[in-house]
């Protein structure tokens, strides 16, 4: 299988300096490789770092120590210490990130949200909203809603644009932080199967779920920070 990404020596502590420049330690030397069809959930309490770590990988976050490398046109490259171009380069083609929360852009549709990752990798415009629409549909969003900007849905109905926008088109690469929380218990299975195609598809998933029943349909295997947590 083909090595996707692959982190070594991650460390993160965060420095409060409103306190006084109280040293908050999370991680420490976390590894991880993540190969094409595998997705690795992330396990452990609350306050052992799954997010902190999702972050890093992402580049949001720069760790204390370590790298964090991401197969992208056919090399590694480091996201901690990669120009800032290169890194949105990468996020725009092959590292994807789902959170829980969609960022609403005023007066842009659900429709166009979900269509505009496609437009920028080039699929062409009629194609990518029958793809959009596909998606909303498989995601159970009335289609009333599909022309409205979706600042005014609810919480579920933001979080359904927010899985069709980064499934309809998989990036190589995606990080997932706990994309079904805000779901009944249909939309979780739509989306344990969009998992499924997109491993099927050859996708590399790193990812954090609340619910115990989807983790253990969706994990072909488990990391458990608790072995990783940073000692205060």
């Amino acid at each position: 299988m083909t090595l996707m990404l692959r982190a070594e020596h991650l460390s993160k502590a965060f420095v409060l300096h409103n306190q006084g420049g109280t040293v908050l330690p999370v991680l420490a030397d976390v590894g991880l490789s993540v190969h094409a069809g595998e997705a690795v959930v992330l396990a452990g309490p609350s306050g052992t770092g799954k997010s902190t770590l999702l972050r890093i990988l992402y580049g949001n976050y720069r760790p204390s120590t370590g790298s964090v490398q991401v197969l992208h046109d056919g090399r590694m490259v480091d996201i901690v210490t990669a120009d800032p171009r290169l890194v949105l380069e990468v996020r725009r083609r092959t590292l994807g990130y789902v959170s829980q929360f969609l960022r609403v852009i005023p007066r842009v549709s659900a429709l166009d949200i979900v269509r505009d990752p496609m437009l920028g990798r080039g699929v062409a415009d009629a194609e990518a909203t029958r793809r959009a629409r596909d998606m909303l549909a498989r995601l159970n969003l009335p289609e009333r809603l599909w022309s409205l900007p979706p600042a005014t849905f609810s919480g579920g109905e933001q979080q359904r644009v927010n899985i069709a926008r980064s499934f309809v088109d998989p990036t190589p690469i995606m990080l997932l932080d706990e994309p079904t929380a805000s779901l009944d218990a249909g939309n979780r299975e739509v989306v344990v199967d969009l998992v499924a195609d997109a491993r099927a598809a050859g996708a590399a998933i790193v990812g954090i779920f609340h619910d115990e029943a989807v983790r253990d349909r969706v994990a072909t295997r488990r990391l458990d920070l608790t072995a990783f947590k940073a000692a205060a």
